[in-house]
């Protein structure tokens, strides 16, 4: 009777294991792109307001974000692209033109459906 039940809660504890591992690293992929999200509105903001260095430091660490979301999904590709246009911009001191490209980021970025 005692191996019934310990064979029992082995057996619980295991499929716990092998349900709650995915979901938690879900919910991390989630994090990034919901991450990302907010620091390329950030740069958006801040590239409004003439500051290319810091629209280029959001833009960035959206670009790191994003790449590390580990999604498959065309939202998340063309995110991508234009963050990294927005870093390239920014850090050459284009406002205007880093601003523009982290906008197009954040619209795309918040498409991507997680899995």
């Amino acid at each position: 009777m005692m191996r019934r039940i310990i064979r029992s809660a082995m057996l619980v504890l295991g499929l716990g294991v092998l349900v709650g591992i995915p979901m938690l690293n879900g919910m991390a992929l989630a994090g990034h792109v919901r991450d990302a999200v907010d620091h390329a509105k950030a740069a958006v903001s801040h590239g409004k307001e003439g500051h290319a260095d810091v629209c280029a430091e959001h833009a960035d660490a959206a670009l790191k974000l994003a790449k590390g979301a580990k999604v498959k999904s065309p939202h998340l590709d063309e995110g991508i692209k234009h963050l990294t246009e927005a870093v390239q911009h920014g850090k050459a001191g284009h406002a205007d033109a880093c601003t523009e490209h982290a906008q197009g980021a954040a619209t795309h970025l918040v498409e991507v459906k997680e899995q």
